[in-house]
């Protein structure tokens, strides 16, 4: 923790027509400030500062990915923020109570590196929902990759803006009426696609995928095709999947090669039904079914099925990333250099692929009112939400999220390709909803919310909840109790490790290849997550060791199963060692000792750190080995390693 400087910059801000705002703090505004950081550091800015206020800017992440957050005084985390690995990393924080608030900014993961940091305003926050919208927006304004925002209101498009630019190259500005790529928002499309053949007669969502797909193997379940539209299929995620063997996501990827990946595959990794898994190879499976049912391709079954009953006019299916979608968005990520162009995923449409406007998903939207499209058994079949094998109510129902938000029901999904970004909200009750596109990779589904706050205050419950927050005791843990709790994870059948550090007495959790997050007890052995919607409870044996836990978000818990401690030796990292082949994949990896770490290497990718997690257990430093567990044979020798990632699981690979 670096020393707070001596000297403390006042400003006074004022703003027309708005109140004035005192700030004080380390940072002085519009002034960017550099510095570094050394593995496991963090740095701390005090910002004294009022309530009402708005706070924003950026960290350029010059040669470290930094993880940005901003305490209270009591050291509670306010936000955090870790986007991008590269190029800027945007902050902007809501202060509701005066007093001393530290922004922090430290590594991802065990980093060390430069970075400039600087605050660019602070500002009241705007009361006004429409100024509201443009303060949400800066990041995304004047000359960076910009979005376009709706709100429906009782029915009613009553806004509807666009901002930033669609097209660097080109200088082109955002409009409101360009076609943007929604990412897994399109997934609802899908479904109801399904449902108005199912409505027809020609399928059921009770029917064998094989019947319409003979070529999938048998692997002596049933996948339905309700499996498939709410995730409970079993199958492997094509994208997760395709990154094993150093695919990437602008690289051509053919349709029937989704379909030959899943012809390989050899056994579910859960039973259908058994749990909820994300898959975008069932979506790419549903939009195939809808093909061969109709007799039309995917492409023009919505567009005469569902856009143009709708005169959703400016909405389109791009059938791959060569297709041209007139005046469409150019989608932008950040990297060292600044922005670059990034492409669409390839074999994407049914899971992706739409391109849309606010104005068109407005009336997407009012179809679940006034059910125009389907009739309102079909709009209840789209949003009832799905079950599990044990009897569990899923908070996914076919192709879009169900759930509740500050007292209101409301359906939603987010959407993501490369760089296009997408988030929508609807709220049945008060027939209104929020729309935000975006082809900025760093955007924020977020930003929904934060809007839907400001103009649907009335209808939320904001307040009682923060009065319902505010009567919880406050838990203090003594150190010794927490480190009952310290030690790394796994997550049963995800093939995802979890560390559990005690970090300045505070327990704080380490995913294996994502950002740090710092935990809050709730009662002797459980805790919420501090910034995601998450709790985890530690269970004892009958010994009262701790050995397990179990973690739960969305309404779905996850078995933890605490590892034995794993540090092997220089030369039993050697016994790893060897070239290893996946017949699946038909994909290679030698695996190799460089720097006293054990290391995996693929000619189409950078070296990949593996960490020990369990015995013959390591986890990887990309998203896509969250889990490599290596296999003996009966002389004890290893002979193959499998790779797990979370949506796909157990891929084998034998040694050579």
């Amino acid at each position: 923790m670096r020393a707070f400087y001596l000297l403390i910059l006042v400003v006074v801000i004022s703003c027309e027509n708005k109140q004035s705002i005192n700030y004080s703090g380390d940072l002085k505004i519009g002034v960017e400030q550099s510095d570094s950081l050394s593995q496991k550091e963090v740095k701390s800015y005090t910002l004294e500062l009022d309530s009402g206020t708005y706070i924003y800017g950026y960290v350029n992440q010059i040669t470290v990915d930094v993880i940005v957050e901003l305490k209270n005084d009591q050291q509670e985390t306010v936000d955090s923020f870790d986007g991008p690995a590269k190029g800027p990393e945007n902050f902007s924080f809501e202060i509701n109570k005066s007093g001393t608030y530290a922004l922090e900014i430290k590594p991802f993961e065990e980093e060390s590196g430069s970075y400039k940091v600087i605050l660019l305003d602070v500002d009241p926050i705007a009361k006004d929902p429409e100024k509201r919208v443009d303060q949400l927006m800066t990041f995304y304004s004047d000359d960076n990759p910009g979005g376009s925002i709706g709100v429906l209101k009782d029915g009613n498009l009553i806004f509807s803006k666009a901002y930033g630019k669609a097209n660097l190259t080109h200088n082109l500005d955002f409009q409101v009426d360009m076609p943007t790529n929604i990412g897994s928002v399109s997934k609802q499309f899908t479904a109801m696609a399904i449902l108005l053949l199912e409505k027809q007669g020609k399928l059921s969502l009770d029917d064998d995928v094989r019947k319409h797909i003979p070529e999938l193997p048998d692997l002596g379940e049933v996948v339905k095709i309700q499996n498939v539209l709410n995730h409970t299929n079993g199958w492997r995620e094509v994208y997760n999947l395709m990154a094993i063997t150093g695919w990437n996501g602008e690289d051509k990827l053919l349709r029937e090669v989704v379909l030959r990946m899943l012809q390989k595959q050899t056994e579910f990794q859960t039973a259908p039904g058994e749990e909820f898994n994300y898959n975008n190879s069932a979506y790419i499976m549903a939009a195939l079914i809808v093909e061969r049912v109709s007799g039309l391709d995917f492409p023009t079954f919505l567009k005469e099925n569902i856009f143009q009953p709708l005169a959703m006019n400016n909405s389109h299916v791009r059938r791959d990333p060569t297709t041209i979608i007139p005046r469409s968005t150019q989608g932008y990520s950040n990297s060292e250099f600044g922005y670059i162009e990034s492409g669409d995923l390839y074999a994407a449409y049914g899971a992706g692929a739409i391109y849309t406007t606010p104005e068109d998903l407005s009336k997407w939207l009012n179809n679940f009112e006034n059910a125009t499209i389907g009739g309102p058994d079909v709009i209840e079949k789209l949003i009832t939400p799905g079950f599990l094998n044990n009897g569990d109510t899923m908070t996914y129902a076919l192709g879009i999220g169900v759930g509740e938000y500050k007292g209101l029901q409301r359906y939603a999904h987010s959407g993501a390709d490369i760089a296009h970004r997408a988030m929508l909200v609807y709220f049945p009750e008060i027939r209104s909803g929020v729309i935000a596109l975006s082809n900025n990779a760093s955007f924020s589904g977020s930003t929904a919310y934060r809007i839907a706050d400001a103009f649907f205050k009335d209808n939320l419950k904001a307040e009682d909840e923060k009065k319902e927050e505010g009567n919880k005791e406050e838990i203090t843990l003594p150190e010794e109790t927490l480190k009952k709790y310290v030690g790394k994870y796994r997550a049963d059948g995800i093939g995802l490790i979890i560390e559990y550090k005690l970090e300045k007495g505070q327990l704080v959790a380490y995913p294996t290849g994502q950002s740090s997050l710092k935990l809050k007890p709730t009662s002797e052995n459980s805790f919420d997550y501090i910034g995601v919607e998450a709790t985890i409870q530690f269970n004892s044996d009958d010994e009262g060791e701790f050995k397990s836990a179990t973690y739960t978000q969305g309404g779905s818990d996850i078995e933890l199963a605490k590892l034995p401690p794993f540090n092997p030796s220089l030369e039993e990292l050697v016994e790893y060692t060897g070239t290893y082949f996946s017949e699946e994949l038909e994909t290679f990896y030698r695996i190799a000792v460089e720097d006293s770490t054990l290391t995996a290497l693929h000619r189409n990718m950078e070296n990949i750190k593996l960490t020990p997690a369990n015995v013959d257990s390591f986890s990887g430093s990309v998203f896509f080995i969250g889990e490599m567990a290596f296999q003996r044979n009966d002389e004890g020798v290893i002979d193959a390693f499998t790779v797990s990632n979370g949506r796909t699981k157990g891929i084998l690979f034998k040694r050579q």
